[in-house]
């Protein structure tokens, strides 16, 4: 006998059609065959006990040993006293899988802008302030979370963006939220619900941003940026209900927002009534002096600031925060509850742990020095195997703009160059309105400074073979 029924194994999802002139055993046979050759039912998986599965279909107990019998002959199913019925290790009958997809071949050197170094996410820093939040969280802490954020984190993100970043928060100002996308999506959608239709954006600017307004029923208008930022002098004094900026390193040119622009831009909103969104995606990271501080504690009551851990941490964690008046949090609390119900409480935790016990200034500083150091392994790169790259914009980042020769178009380049195994971006990527550029982005966040040198020596020879003249 097949099964003992001692053991009524997993529940099965099976459909019987009595009177359809199809034998009921037949039916079983069928269904449970189909489900081993499409792999609905994997190999290993333990079927449920004969006399378990005849009561849910309504038949016989015989009828299912007959049929686990057949299939087990088949080489289908495996049988054996005491302990159930499971789905063969073999398939004999499978049809053989079709070849997969060709999935494209990842850059040997990848350099590519926005991601930071993976290899160095402080795990054991991590660890250790994830299960310190574990053995410290209350019971409340494991029902369903604040919306707002876990009041632990707003109280420590408030502290800390204070004293780094010089915003003007208070825990009721913070929100926290799964990342800079889904904080500008909401910010987005309760402008639109309060009667907002236009937000300004950076031209060339952050990919991604302009779908966001225009999923939020917005218009995106392009504003173009130079050497000092955005030419807030671009900004029309009417129709406009909000500007989303980069102010302390532009993003893709590396500018930084001119001290006089930045004057100008918080006279602009105070003017027009329009909210200034301050982007600041990696501000912790400049090089040559002290970060410069937010826009936000400038004017408070007209800029809202955008942060998250994606740059400093990972991507992964999906932690970011958004500081804006307390009314206006107030508002974009509602429209979470209803978008997520609130954030992971335990990574909350675990980020206000890995804050509060100083790791995550440490981790900071030592990602700062890596960068640097990858930074000036690329501007050692490009002299070395003299590459006719100029990087304008400050050293900060994780990536910078570099500036081809005036003959060679920076598409082609880049499709050029990935054919020899060097991934980058194109500026057009970053463009509004797509045209023919000279200039390129180079990430350096997730390199090491030897694939650095080897990608500047295949970019050299690139050149040597195809562009130069």
């Amino acid at each position: 006998m097949p099964d003992s029924g001692t053991n009524s194994g997993p529940d099965l999802l099976l459909t019987l059609q009595p009177g359809n002139g199809i034998a009921l055993r037949v039916q079983l046979e069928t269904a449970l065959r189909d489900g081993v050759r499409t792999g609905r039912l994997a190999a290993g998986q333990r079927l449920p006990a004969s006399r378990v599965l005849a009561a849910d279909l309504g038949v016989s107990r015989r009828l299912v040993v007959d049929a686990y019998t057949q299939l087990a002959a088949e080489g289908y199913l495996h049988t054996r006293t005491g302990s159930g019925t499971t789905v063969s290790l073999v398939e004999p009958s499978a049809a053989p899988p079709a070849d997969p997809p060709a999935e494209r071949r990842p850059p040997r050197w990848d350099l590519r802008p926005g991601t930071p170094d993976l290899a160095h996410f402080p795990r054991r820093a991590w660890r250790r302030a994830w299960l310190a939040a574990l053995t410290a969280a209350a019971n409340d802490d494991f029902g369903y979370p604040d919306t707002a954020g876990h009041p632990h984190l707003r109280t420590v993100l408030a502290a800390y963006l204070t004293r780094v970043r010089g915003v003007a928060a208070t825990p009721e100002t913070v929100l926290v939220c799964g990342g800079v996308t889904q904080g500008l999506d909401l910010l987005c959608h309760g402008m639109r619900r309060a009667g907002a239709s236009t937000v300004a954006l950076e031209d060339p600017g952050l990919p991604h941003r302009a779908p966001i307004i225009v999923r939020a029923g917005l218009r995106p208008r392009p504003i173009p940026v130079d050497a000092d930022g955005l030419i807030v002098d671009a900004l029309p004094e009417r129709g406009i209900d909000a500007v989303l900026i980069t102010p302390a390193h532009q993003f893709p040119t590396g500018a930084v927002l001119a001290p006089q622009r930045r004057e100008a831009l918080v006279a602009w909103a105070a003017r027009t009534g329009a909210v200034i969104v301050e982007d600041d995606y990696d501000g912790e990271f400049r090089f040559d002096r002290r970060a410069i501080g937010s826009l936000q504690g400038r004017a408070p009551g007209s800029v809202v600031y955008l942060g998250s851990t994606s740059k400093t941490l990972g991507p992964g964690l999906r932690l970011g925060w958004l500081v804006g008046p307390a009314p206006l949090i107030e508002q974009l609390v509602v429209h979470k509850f209803l978008t997520d119900h609130g954030s992971a409480t335990l990574e909350q935790l675990a980020l206000a742990e890995l804050i509060g016990n100083g790791g995550y200034d440490r981790h900071i500083r030592q990602s700062r020095a890596r960068y640097k150091n990858t930074r000036a392994a690329l501007e050692t790169a490009i002299a070395r195997h003299r590459l006719p790259l100029l990087l304008p914009g400050i050293p900060a980042g994780l990536q910078t703009m570099a500036t081809l020769p005036d003959t060679c178009d920076a598409d082609l380049f880049r499709d050029r160059a990935e054919a020899v195994g060097v991934a980058f971006d194109s500026v057009t990527r970053y463009q509004h309105t797509p045209h023919r550029t000279h200039s390129v982005v180079l990430g350096y966040g997730n390199i090491g400074t030897n694939g650095i040198d080897q990608a500047a020596g295949q970019l050299a020879e690139l050149f040597a073979t195809e562009f130069a003249g």
